[in-house]
């Protein structure tokens, strides 16, 4: 590796586009903005700044933080990297004239590895990195030609590490919000729910949500279930049907499922409530016991209920942030380590 001011990365990716430069440019002021038009959201949590695009205006996208250095409204934006990331350095958008009609748009990385970013850049960043910015290059050419000739392809890491940064999980408590439920009985053996939050560009409807959650589960849970459905009937409690999960009534941002069986009575309400960096998804679940059987039975249920729901909602979230079909890898890149 040289010494001096020689970077270890150098990292350049551009796109020929047949408009002129002004209106490529155009598209480059927006970024960060709430209709940024670059950005590949949902699939990567979005660009968020503490103030509009300027310089010193100092922000992210997700665990990568920067600050605006210089800022040529149309023709260039060049960001430093907070070293406290393990990188020092610089990244780098231009718009270049070719001719009243052609331009190019370019990203440019320059930077230093340190820590462990030094074995973080090489096995799965640069991945990350080349996927992000040729999605970008897509949508700009997308904008301003109607389509894209050869749309960028996501590796499986990259698949693997956009839904780790853009989809997680947690226990919370029943959200006030979610009306339908609380409006239901009061007894509860089971109350529960789960929290997903995804990037802006997502469905806000929470009928899409509850059909991803309920109709199309990851190929696990849908072995378990049907499992269930054929283990259950020797304990006395019937299979549970395709109308198990349809919609009983749609309120502001939330939908309620469930149904009443013989042995238990359960609901499920999905609430989805849109905010300013992201898309907040809620499944909640309450059960009431019927009989013995039904105790017995949701005795069983509490064990496997939270890694299935958890299972279920991280699917659906993987599946709305998921970049589209695509038909080759990220092969712009021009990269030298020195």
């Amino acid at each position: 590796m040289a010494t001096g001011d020689t970077p270890a990365i150098r990292n350049v990716h551009e796109r020929a586009l047949p408009v002129p430069a002004d209106r490529v440019g155009r598209l480059l002021d927006r970024l960060a903005s709430a209709d940024d038009p670059l950005w590949p959201s949902p699939t990567w949590r979005p660009v968020l700044l503490d103030r509009p695009l300027g310089v010193g205006a100092a922000g992210g996208h997700g665990a990568i933080r920067y600050r605006v250095t210089r800022y040529e409204p149309g023709r260039l934006l060049a960001c430093a990297f907070d070293p406290a990331i393990g990188l020092t350095g610089v990244h780098v958008f231009e718009v270049q004239e070719r001719g009243p009609d052609r331009c190019v748009i370019r990203h440019r990385l320059e930077g230093r590895p340190t820590g462990a970013m030094r074995l973080l850049w090489p096995l799965l960043v640069r991945q990350c990195h080349d996927a992000v910015v040729e999605h970008l290059l897509d949508n700009a050419e997308r904008h301003v030609t109607g389509g894209v000739r050869a749309p960028v392809r996501y590796p499986w890491p990259v698949r693997r590490a956009a839904a780790a940064e853009s989809v997680r999980v947690r226990a919370v408590p029943v959200p006030a919000g979610a009306r339908l439920l609380r409006e239901c009985p009061a007894r509860r053996d089971l109350a529960d729910a789960y929290s997903l939050r995804v990037p802006p560009g997502t469905s806000a409807d929470p009928q899409d949500w509850a059909d991803a959650v309920f109709r199309r589960p990851p190929p696990a849970v849908a072995a378990l279930l049907r499992l269930r459905n054929a283990l259950a009937p020797l304990v006395g409690v019937a299979p549970e049907g395709a109308t198990a999960f349809d919609t009983l009534a749609t309120g502001d941002g939330e939908v309620l499922l469930g149904t009443d069986a013989a042995h238990l009575d359960f609901r499920v309400s999905v609430l989805v409530a849109p905010g300013p960096g992201a898309t907040t998804v809620t499944v909640s679940t309450v059960a009431a016991a019927r009989t013995r059987v039904g105790r017995g039975y949701l005795a069983l249920v509490r064990l496997a209920h939270p890694a299935v729901v958890r299972a279920m909602l991280r699917h659906a979230g993987r599946e709305a942030t998921a970049p589209q079909v695509v038909r080759r890898p990220p092969a712009r890149a021009r990269e030298a380590a020195r």
